[in-house]
C-alpha cells in the first residue's frame, strides 16, 4: 500500500468519496455519531474489504458479533478490490448502538468510487515499463537493485539545432526521443470521474531544470512538452484513453549540490462540491537517477584517434596513421583551420560516455583551457548519438594549466581492501597542500566527484611545469590478474640503465644526438651533480603518487613498470629532458612510444631497447615515434598531441555496489 488518507463520515448526511486501487482509506467514525452511541458495526458491499485494527488487550470483541465498542481504540480502514463502472457503486455503511449495543441510534453511509490511477517506469533496469513496480519511489544501486534511469539528452540529432538537444523545449526527430525514458500515466474508472475531478502531473521546483517531460498526443506525431523548465504541473485531460504516455528527458549530469536523483509525482484532486476548492486525495511519486559520464581507461579497445595536422607534423601524422591502421582504429584529423595552431588535443577534451537500460551514446567532455581547439568538441564531434558537456568557471582566470585533461585520466578495473571499482577511478593531478600551488578548477572537480561511479583520486602533479598526470604515469593491458600494468616514469631507472652502460664502456654515447644544442653524454649525465639532485627531487614527487596509487588502486610493486625518464628543472618545477616515454599511445596492445633518441650502443638506442624489455614480454608492440620537433619541444609528447575515444564498459554502472564507496572518493592529496 502506498500511502493511506481519512475519510470523515457523519450519521447527518451520506459521505461521497474515492478510493484509489492500492491505497487504505482510514474512516473517521468518531467525528460525527449520534449522542449517546456506545459501539458500532461496520459493512461493506462485495467490492470493499473493511478492517477493523485494534489492540485485543485493550478491546475485546465478543464472540460470534461484529459490535464494536465506541471509545478510539479500533480503526476502521477499508480498501477497494476492482476500479468502479459507476460513480458511487462502492457502499459502506457504519451503524451506531447505545444501551451497552441494543439500542439502535442511528449510521453514516458512505459511497465510494474506486480509482485506479499509478505511474509506471523501468524500475527492473530492462529497458522497459514495468506495469507491477512498487519500488519506484526508491533508487537503489547493485545488481539486485532497482529504479528508473534518464540519459542526458546532450547529443545533436537535429542538424539544424544549434546546440544540443536538451537546449530547446522540443521533440525534433524519432532518434532525438529514443535519447528519453518511458513514463507511463495508467488509469481506471468511470469516464465521468476524470472529467470532474483532476489529475495533475508534477515536479518540484528543485527538479525543475534538470529535466522535462513531453506528453505524446492520441496521434502519435505531436509531443507537448508539459513538465520541466519552470513549468512545474501539468493537467492531464481525459477523453477516454487509459493509458498516457509521456517521455522524459534528462538535461544535467550529477554535479554539486545535485545528486542526479529527481522525481515526479502524480496527484488525484477531488471535487466534493461545487464552488468548493478541490482537495488531493491521492499522491504517488517515481524517481529517475541521470546517468553519469564515465570515463575509458587504456584497456578498453580503441574505436577512434584524433589528432591536429600542423605545418610541421607531417611524419608524425604519418606515424600515427599507421598505428592506427595497424590498431584497425578510425583516424581523425583535425585541421589547421580547426585546430587555429593549437596541437594539445589530449587537453582539450576527454572521451566518455553515458548509459542507460535502453540506450547508449559516447560524450565528450571539453575542458575549459579554451585555446586554439576550444570550438572543435562543439563544432565537429557533437551530432548525433555523440554528446558534448563542458564546465566552466565564473570567473576565466581561474583556469590553469591543471584544467587541461592530459591532467585527468582513469584507471582500469581495480578492487582495494575488499571494494571493487569495475569502472575503474579517475585520477586527477592537484598540489600536496589546498592552500598552496595550482589545481583543478573547483567546477570541474565537484563534476567528476558527483558522477559517483569512478571515485576520484587526487595526485601530486604541481610539481611539473606543466603539471599533468599523463607526464609521468600510463596504463597498459597485460596478461596477468589485474589485466594491466602501471607505467612509471622513473630517472632511477634512468640512472640505473646508464651506470649499467658506463660500466659496459659506453660512457660516451650520446643522448639526443642531432637533437639537441645541449647533446650530453652518458658521462655527462651521471657527473652532473646538480643534475642528480633534480632527479632525486623527481623521484620523490614520483614515489609520493606511487605509494597514493598502490594504496587507492589496490597496487603492488609486481604491477608497476619503471620507465626510464630524465627531467630538468625551471623556476623549481620539472620538465622531461628527453621524450617522456610514459607520455604514449596505447591502441589495444600497440603502443605509440615518443621516440626517445637515447645514447645509442651496438646500434640501437639502448632506452628504447630497455623499454622493449620491459613490455614486449606483456605481448604488447612498441613504436617508437618521432615527436621531438612537432611536440616535445613544447612540453608535450604523444599522449598531449593524440586522443582516443574507447569502447565502453559492458559493465553497467548501475549494478555497482556504492553502499560501501561513499559518495565523494577519495582525497588523496592531503
Amino acid at each position: 500500500m502506498s500511502q493511506q488518507r481519512t475519510i470523515l463520515l457523519s450519521h447527518l448526511r451520506a459521505t461521497h468519496s474515492v478510493c484509489v486501487l492500492g491505497t487504505k482509506c482510514l474512516l473517521d467514525i468518531y467525528g460525527s455519531f449520534p449522542p449517546g452511541a456506545d459501539s458500532f458495526t461496520v459493512q461493506g458491499s462485495p467490492g470493499v474489504h473493511v478492517c477493523i485494527v485494534y489492540n485485543p488487550e485493550k478491546i475485546q470483541a465478543g464472540p460470534n458479533t461484529a459490535l464494536w465498542p465506541l471509545n478510539r481504540g479500533a480503526e476502521v480502514t477499508v480498501t477497494t478490490v476492482v476500479p468502479s463502472e459507476h460513480i458511487n457503486d462502492n457502499k459502506v455503511k457504519v451503524v451506531y448502538y447505545g444501551g451497552n449495543g441494543k439500542v439502535l441510534l442511528g449510521s453514516a453511509r458512505l459511497y465510494l468510487t474506486s480509482i485506479a490511477l499509478s505511474l509506471h517506469v523501468d524500475t527492473s533496469r530492462d529497458g522497459t515499463v514495468d506495469i507491477k513496480n512498487t519500488s519506484k519511489a526508491s533508487w537503489t544501486w547493485g545488481p539486485y537493485g532497482h529504479g528508473a534511469i534518464l540519459l542526458v539528452n546532450c547529443d545533436r540529432d537535429d542538424a539544424d539545432s544549434q546546440g544540443t538537444d536538451n537546449v530547446d523545449m522540443e521533440i525534433s526527430s524519432y532518434a532525438d526521443l529514443k535519447d528519453m525514458s518511458c513514463l507511463s500515466l495508467k488509469s481506471q474508472g468511470p469516464k465521468t470521474f476524470f472529467k470532474t475531478n483532476k489529475v495533475l502531473l508534477h515536479v518540484s521546483p528543485s527538479y525543475s531544470e534538470k529535466l522535462r517531460v513531453f506528453h505524446r498526443t492520441a496521434t502519435d506525431i505531436d509531443y507537448k512538452h508539459v513538465l520541466g523548465s519552470d513549468t512545474l504541473f501539468y493537467e492531464v485531460e481525459y477523453d477516454g484513453e487509459e493509458e498516457h504516455t509521456f517521455y522524459v528527458e534528462g538535461l544535467s549530469f550529477p554535479d554539486a549540490g545535485f545528486s542526479g536523483l529527481v522525481y515526479i509525482g502524480v496527484t488525484l484532486l477531488e471535487v466534493t462540491e461545487k464552488g468548493i476548492p478541490e482537495s488531493p486525495v491521492f499522491t504517488e511519486k517515481v524517481v529517475f537517477r541521470m546517468a553519469p559520464w564515465i570515463m575509458t581507461p587504456n584497456t578498453l579497445p580503441p574505436q577512434e584517434v584524433f589528432v591536429c595536422s600542423l605545418p610541421e607534423n607531417a611524419d608524425f601524422l604519418e606515424q600515427i596513421s599507421e598505428l592506427a591502421k595497424s590498431a584497425n582504429c578510425k583516424l581523425t584529423v583535425c585541421s589547421e583551420v580547426d585546430s587555429r595552431k593549437d596541437r594539445w588535443i589530449q587537453d582539450e577534451m576527454e572521451f566518455g560516455y553515458t548509459e542507460a537500460p535502453h540506450k547508449y551514446f559516447p560524450v565528450v567532455f571539453d575542458s575549459p583551457r579554451n585555446r586554439g581547439l576550444k570550438d572543435f568538441p562543439f563544432t565537429k564531434i557533437l551530432g548525433p548519438d555523440f554528446g558534448y558537456s563542458t564546465r566552466e568557471p565564473i570567473n576565466e582566470f581561474d583556469v590553469t594549466a591543471m584544467d587541461s585533461f592530459g591532467n585527468l585520466e582513469v584507471s582500469p578495473p581495480v578492487t582495494v581492501r575488499g571494494k571493487a571499482y569495475p569502472l575503474g577511478r579517475i585520477l586527477i593531478g592537484s598540489v600536496v597542500l589546498t592552500n598552496t600551488g595550482r589545481r583543478m578548477t573547483q567546477v570541474v572537480r565537484d563534476f567528476l566527484y558527483a558522477q559517483q561511479v569512478q571515485a576520484p583520486v587526487e595526485l601530486y602533479s604541481d610539481w611539473l611545469i606543466v603539471g599533468h598526470v599523463d607526464e609521468f604515469m600510463t596504463f597498459v593491458p597485460a596478461q596477468n590478474q589485474k589485466g594491466f600494468r602501471l607505467l612509471l616514469s622513473s630517472p632511477t631507472a634512468c640512472y640505473r640503465l646508464f651506470q649499467e652502460k658506463q660500466k659496459q664502456g659506453h660512457g660516451g654515447a650520446i643522448l639526443l644526438q642531432g637533437r639537441d644544442t645541449h647533446q650530453k653524454t652518458i658521462d655527462d649525465v651521471l657527473s652532473d651533480e646538480k643534475r642528480r639532485a633534480e632527479s632525486h627531487y623527481v623521484q620523490s614527487c614520483i614515489n609520493w603518487n606511487r605509494n597514493i596509487l598502490k594504496k587507492e588502486l589496490g597496487l603492488t610493486e609486481q604491477d608497476i613498470i619503471d620507465i626510464p625518464a630524465l627531467f630538468l628543472m625551471e623556476h623549481k618545477k620539472a620538465r622531461a629532458f628527453f621524450p617522456n616515454m610514459v607520455n604514449m599511445l596505447v591502441l589495444g596492445k600497440r603502443l605509440g612510444i615518443p621516440k626517445p633518441f637515447g645514447p645509442i650502443i651496438d646500434g640501437k638506442c639502448c632506452l628504447e631497447e630497455n623499454v622493449r624489455s620491459l613490455l614486449e614480454p606483456l605481448g604488447l608492440h612498441c613504436t617508437f615515434i618521432d615527436d621531438y620537433v612537432s611536440y616535445h619541444q613544447y612540453d608535450g609528447n604523444v599522449h598531449c598531441g593524440t586522443n582516443v575515444r574507447r569502447v565502453p564498459f559492458s559493465f553497467k554502472w548501475w549494478n555497482m555496489d556504492l553502499h560501501s564507496h561513499g559518495i565523494r572518493g577519495i582525497l588523496s592529496s592531503l
